[in-house]
């Protein structure tokens, strides 16, 4: 455990050191976020967090390789070139989008691409941890793997409407899956040493230090780059853990869990998922595109409810705790207890959600989509003029007008924070 908690502090202290670098070079190739009146930011703030994030994440990887407890991780790096590879590659496409606001298909082209990536180097579902039975072809699970990381890459950009709201998801379920990880390894072989829990180390440090930057008011946003780099990376990370465990070697009590890494992540995703189902419900019931925008997202309601922006991150990062800690609790407790702390869990939740702690309910409009673009693809908006970026309050970085040579803020109404 002492060997994963330094990889973790090194992704998380690379992450927070690299930060003001990747705002840097967001203020200076025009990678800023405007100000548009579905948005919850007051002024246009820089992006490229994903950037820092990345750098966390490859320098702690390749520092972990000279640790000799995580030796036999490093014996095969087809899984490793895999994983950071595809990283990178969805990495360096967010950046693109960042700065260059790349259409949907440009975008879904190089997700599935990265996520092909992924799969040609062996990091691919290919059995069901049950008695290990394989169920398809490997063509079927090549697919399945494929369109698993890409819905986890856009729940997650999806996701990203508030300050500090998707590293905090993140952040807390990649932390839930790094201990289910660890103990059910434990349990079912001989050594700790475990690709997935090593990734997960790293994916919760990268995540950790990008915070501070990113809490309400957010000096920078982590971008596609970033949201999509942590689907990545966590899709990956659930997708080796189905496959790291021996089923004959898990012990009764853990033939159960043996399972859960498939559930895990959905626990983990669960308000992006749920927010990306009942947007899409909908829109569609309402006879327009499944990508038209509006302010009736979860981070919304509870603005509406009455809940400060800090509140309501901080709400939506006690559900996203419950159930990603109450799935991962199967590896250590029976299922009777797992329910009834899951129970009482989401009675808390519901009581600080609708409870008296919020303020005055606020009349939220139901059009213009919601804070950072989450509308999706597709969004038929009037390009709004554009807008001459301002210094934050807390920063002495200057932020010259737009020139010919500097271009001014992106308004295209397909950018997603």
């Amino acid at each position: 455990m002492r060997v994963y908690a330094l990889v973790l502090v090194i992704a998380a202290t690379v992450a927070y050191l690299m930060t003001p670098l990747a705002r840097w070079c967001a203020l200076r190739w025009g990678a800023i976020t405007a100000v548009r009146d579905r948005d919850v930011h007051a002024i246009p703030t820089p992006r490229l967090g994903g950037m820092a994030m990345f750098a966390g994440m490859a320098v702690a990887i390749v520092m972990a390789s000279r640790l000799p407890f995580l030796a036999g991780v490093y014996d095969n790096t087809r899984a490793l070139v895999g994983i950071f590879g595809g990283a990178a590659l969805v990495c360096a496409l967010g950046v693109a989008d960042d700065i260059w606001d790349l259409d949907w298909l440009t975008k879904l082209i190089g997700q599935v691409l990265a996520a092909g990536f992924l799969a040609w180097q062996g990091v691919q579902l290919y059995q069901l941890p049950i008695g290990g039975v394989t169920v398809g072809s490997t063509r079927v699970w090549t697919f399945l793997t494929v369109v698993t990381v890409v819905i986890a890459m856009n729940a997650v950009n999806f996701v990203d409407g508030l300050d500090g709201l998707a590293a905090g998801v993140l952040a807390i379920g990649g932390s839930a899956f790094f201990l289910y990880s660890y103990l059910l390894t434990r349990d079912a072989q001989t050594s700790y040493a475990s690709l997935a829990t090593l990734v997960l180390a790293v994916l919760v440090g990268a995540c950790l230090g990008f915070l501070p930057h990113n809490v309400y008011p957010a000096r920078i946003f982590m971008g596609d780059s970033g949201a999509m780099l942590l689907g990545f990376v966590m899709s990956a990370a659930a997708i080796v853990v189905t496959g790291q465990i021996d089923p004959e070697q898990v012990n009764e009590r853990a033939s159960f869990p043996a399972f859960v890494p498939m559930l895990l992540p959905f626990a983990v995703l669960l308000l992006p998922l749920l927010d990306m189902g009942l947007a899409i419900v909908r829109r569609v019931g309402a006879g327009k595109s499944p990508f038209h925008p509006d302010r009736m997202h979860l981070h919304h309601r509870l603005l509406g409810l009455g809940h400060s922006h800090r509140r309501a991150v901080a709400i939506m990062w006690l559900w996203t705790a419950v159930f990603a800690f109450g799935a991962a609790a199967l590896v250590r407790f029976e299922r009777s207890t797992v329910l009834w702390m899951l129970g009482g869990g989401v009675l808390v939740a519901l009581l600080l959600t609708l409870g008296p702690l919020r303020g005055r309910p606020r009349q939220v409009p139901s059009e213009g989509g919601g804070p950072g673009g989450s509308g999706g693809p597709g969004v038929p908006e009037v390009p709004a003029a554009p807008v001459v970026p301002t210094a934050s309050p807390a920063s002495n970085d200057p932020v010259p007008p737009p020139t010919s040579a500097r271009p001014a803020v992106r308004t295209n109404p397909e950018r997603a924070r």
